[in-house]
């Protein structure tokens, strides 16, 4: 695989080029950012490419915003490479569609492991095609798993989505029928909050799956951009993509991958459900039994049933990875965190939960009450359902108390208090009586009476 390396440092052009080509790869370098522009759009162009942000001529991120409009070129994969490390240029960065973002001094090490990863993803993504009907207009995302494209469906003059199987998977059939599964699931949903399904089918070698095109972000490029949510708005988000399951659970469907990634925001702040992915029918045995011993989902938001791979999850499974989610919205952080997958997911099997009010105290008991509940490690002892969930994040909006989750939580602990406020308030009755019997009391008693006596006599005497 060949990299392009373009840089207008020739110090930090030669340390790179040195080291890569080391490793095994083919190189080729420019000096500003045109040369390597001009280098990207011949015939045997480099299919991964290391920008520096700021060079003569054309700087990193606006060749970044070019590749991703430009479908006459095979997928490129780009690394901004800057000395600029704040959280707001790394979003500006990959907002201009760059797909990593390494900051100077570069350890040559992680460089290693992103050409690594960037050599799978550029291998399962398929040059941009055709697909008739639809014209595309440029990529959204691309990953190992699927690209999706901007495209317009030219017989209603519309934008939609199109998502394509990467190639290699387009030969395995077991991945073609999960691709299809998505389409099918997506398409028994009819809500408001659920990205709509459009079309699925096949143009020669190409699968497709064409979705409605959702303006606006995802609830992670918010959580990078700027930060945590603001309970009023975390409690909004949440409110529909409860709806939104509530929807898919009646449908007998359940999501199994609930997270920011997958919740859209528009333009308009109506929240939408997206990637059905791993979608499935509650009821479908044969499934389970395939998927049994199987992690499925993602780590930071992962049900521990699903964790170890049950075969009775069901859409329990969803309440634990919206609680996840929306501890991540309000906390700024993921509820457990790790320095490996594995050892994330033994937190989520074993670790006690940090209430999310403990980590920003400003939020209110009731928001915390509700993702407590919902992440409770047992699928038995969280909300029963959707709707049950919805009720109380609702209640908690409107000012008023999580009524199912204090039933649930906070009874019980209220009773032990009680109970203990009882048992103190009798141990210091029961004290005082037992200090009144004793003789010492009073003794002391009359002691202190004789000595007001004499004082008396004394006062007495001296007038």
């Amino acid at each position: 695989m060949k990299v392009l390396i373009a840089d207008d440092d020739p110090v930090w052009r030669k340390v790179l080029e040195q080291n890569i080509r080391r490793w095994g790869y083919e190189v080729a370098t420019a000096e500003n950012g045109q040369e390597a522009w001009d280098l990207l759009r011949k015939r045997d162009a480099a299919r991964v490419a290391i920008l520096d942000w700021q060079m003569p001529e054309l700087d990193g991120v606006e060749i970044c915003r070019r590749i991703r409009r430009s479908l006459d070129l095979p997928f490129i994969f780009t690394i901004i490479l800057t000395g600029r490390d704040t959280r707001e240029d790394m979003v500006i960065g990959l907002e201009s569609g760059a797909d990593d973002y390494l900051v100077k001094p570069v350890d040559m090490a992680i460089l290693r492991s992103r050409l690594t990863a960037a050599g799978r993803i550029v291998k399962a993504v398929p040059p941009p095609r055709q697909i008739p009907g639809y014209q595309l207009l440029g990529r959204l995302g691309a990953g190992a798993m699927a690209t999706v494209y901007k495209a317009q469906q030219l017989s209603l003059n519309r934008i939609v989505a199109v998502k394509v199987l990467p190639k290699k998977f387009s030969q395995m059939p077991k991945f073609v029928e999960r691709f299809y599964a998505e389409g099918r699931a997506a398409a028994k949903l009819n809500h408001p909050n659920i990205v709509a399904a459009l079309d699925v089918g096949r143009h020669a070698e190409t699968h497709y799956f064409i979705m409605e095109y959702v303006e606006g972000h995802t609830v992670y490029e918010h959580l990078v951009k700027e930060g945590p949510y603001s309970e009023a708005d975390a409690l909004a988000i949440g409110i529909q993509i409860a709806q939104a399951l509530d929807h898919a659970h009646q449908a007998g469907l359940m999501h199994r991958d609930v997270k920011p990634k997958n919740i859209l925001i528009t333009d308009h702040g109506v929240a939408k459900l997206a990637d059905m992915g791993l979608a499935r029918a509650v009821s479908d045995r044969e499934a389970a039994e395939a998927e049994a011993g199987k992690a499925l989902g993602t780590p930071y938001y992962i049900s521990p049933e699903q964790i170890r791979g049950d075969m009775d999850v069901d859409h329990r499974a969803d309440i634990y990875s919206l609680g996840a989610t929306l501890y991540h919205m309000v906390a700024g952080k993921a509820p457990f965190e790790g320095a490996d997958i594995k050892a994330v997911m033994r937190k989520h099997l074993q670790e006690p939960l940090v209430p999310p009010d403990h980590v920003r105290p400003e939020l209110s008991v009731g928001i915390s009450e509700v993702i407590e509940l919902c992440m409770a490690k047992a699928p038995g002892d969280r909300y029963a359902s959707a709707a049950d969930l919805l009720e109380d994040l609702q209640a908690v909006a409107d000012g008023q108390p999580p009524a199912r989750a204090r039933k649930l939580i906070k009874l019980p602990e209220l009773t032990q208090l009680e109970q203990k406020d009882d048992a103190e308030e009798e141990g210091e009755a029961e004290s005082e009586d037992s200090i009144v019997a004793t003789p010492l009391f009073w003794i002391a008693v009359v002691g202190w009476a004789l000595a007001a006596l004499l004082l008396v006599v004394v006062i007495l005497m001296a007038r």
